[in-house]
């Protein structure tokens, strides 16, 4: 392998290629030719930092997976690891077939195998490290393992929507603690950015006597007859979506004064995917909700298999958020908007944001870059009542990126908070129009709020 192409870092240069099979294993790399992917990081190595590379063997069975076979799913993978210059995947090559439709999680693969395994494609993975990485004799080579929480998936439903593109929904069971109460969800994915899960919801397994309890894995349930599956959507397991609900607790009594007063809640929602924050707050928190979602495909697919009701107390919008609301804040001024602004002509309790970068090669990122501008924040308070909030999912590629948007936000409205989500990559913000009246902690909004969702995440939100 001395393909001078591979001597240097280009920035965001993808290859792929195949080789033949040096690996004589009978379990794992069994194909005659092995498919090999470099991908080098879209961020530029500083003159004096040597190259962080790193190689990966796919999992068996996930050949065909997109974050394995797509540029956008390697770009995910390497951004996973902070530093990495380039990423190395070699993996069986199997034919050009779609996604499969059934995975089923291998055994785990046994220490001295994958160390055997590792040894026979370490000059293959050696040859293709840069130069650079050989001024001061070999390279350590650095091997990563892939590993998540699913033990069976299968997909349900294929679509193409003319915004995200392809996109599956899948039913799967992940890992539990509790064997005698299997983990089943229906999830929904994009695949210009497979890794990241766009929503899930609990999957209830029915059979002819009612619901069922979750003590059967979902592959022996898949293979009964006389068994069908629902969603469940008066729960949250999405990670980020109970924290924003919690927000509401920051204007919990002027919700509820605004109840007693004969008022519905209404709450707008940027950005729908599956739904399953929508219904929530319809059923269990009895708001009126308008969701914006810029992939008619998208809103498909929440309807047939999320549970999402398009009907007096839920309507559906289709376009780009952010086009939306500020296409709604100047619609007085201009007679020729093509959007329609149905459902957005009476004020909003809260606007809730749960927008994502749509260009893979940025990373996972969130909100949008084009949302946190001054002019957006702006048309956001005019669909505001006097006493509204903005609550925002926030995934930062840094701490630059995060203070800048709390510091936009700090100029738009009167106090800013922050909600401890309890992993590493979402943030939770909520920019109120007026002070905080959750002070009340005996009326019957905040005691519904308590009854539906964990207390935790409101004792933890904190002023900015």
């Amino acid at each position: 392998m001395n393909d001078p192409i591979f001597k240097t870092l280009t920035p965001s240069q993808f290859i792929t290629f195949t080789v033949p099979n040096p690996v004589n294993h009978p379990c794992y790399l069994q194909t005659p030719r092995l498919r090999v992917a470099v991908l080098d990081s879209p961020v530029a190595v500083a003159a004096d930092d040597l190259p962080k590379v790193a190689a990966m063997i796919v999992p068996d069975q996930r050949e065909t997976d997109w974050n394995f076979c797509t540029e956008s799913g390697h770009l995910q993978l390497l951004f996973n690891i902070p530093g990495l210059s380039r990423l190395i995947l070699i993996g069986n090559d199997l034919p050009p077939n779609p996604e499969p439709p059934v995975y089923i999680r291998p055994p785990v693969t046994d220490t001295v195998d994958r160390e055997k395994l590792e040894d026979e494609i370490q000059p293959l993975v050696m040859a293709l490290h840069p130069k650079v990485c050989f001024q001061k004799g070999l390279p350590n080579l650095l091997f990563l393992t892939y590993e998540d929480d699913v033990l069976y998936r299968v997909i349900i439903a294929r679509f193409v929507g003319p915004f995200v593109g392809e996109f599956v929904v899948e039913d799967v069971e992940m890992e539990s603690n509790n064997d005698s109460d299997k983990k089943l969800r229906r999830r929904l994915r994009f695949k210009r950015m497979p890794n990241l899960i766009q929503s899930q919801v609990p999957l209830i397994p029915i059979l002819d006597d009612g619901p069922s309890n979750t003590k059967l894995d979902l592959e022996s349930l898949r293979k009964m007859k006389n068994a069908k599956f629902d969603v469940d959507t008066t729960v949250l397991v999405h990670p980020y979506l109970t924290p924003m609900v919690s927000g509401l607790f920051l204007i919990a009594s002027h919700l509820n004064e605004r109840i007693q007063q004969g008022f519905t809640p209404r709450a707008l929602c940027l950005g729908v995917g599956g739904g399953a924050l929508l219904s929530f707050l319809n059923t269990q928190m009895e708001f009126e909700v308008v969701g914006v979602e810029a992939d008619e495909a998208v809103l498909s697919a929440a309807k047939q298999y999320f549970g999402l009701n398009n009907g007096k107390s839920i309507q559906l919008i289709v376009g780009d958020a952010i086009e939306v609301i500020q296409n709604f804040a100047t619609k007085g001024d201009t007679d020729d908007s093509q959007v329609s602004f149905e459902g957005l002509d009476d004020k909003f309790d809260v606007v809730m944001a749960d927008l994502d970068s749509s260009e893979a090669r940025n990373g996972i990122s969130a909100p949008p870059p084009e949302f946190v501008k001054k002019s957006v924040f702006q048309a956001v308070r005019l669909l505001l009542h006097d006493h509204g909030v903005l609550i925002i999912n926030v995934v930062p590629h840094n701490e630059v990126i995060y203070m800048k948007l709390v510091q936009e936000l700090k100029d738009a409205f009167q106090n800013v908070y922050g909600i401890d989500v309890g992993n590493q990559d979402n943030f939770v913000l909520v920019a109120t129009l007026s002070p905080s009246s959750s002070n009340d902690h005996d009326n019957a909004f905040l005691k519904r709020l308590r009854s539906v969702i964990q207390g935790a995440y409101m004792d933890s939100i904190v002023e900015l």
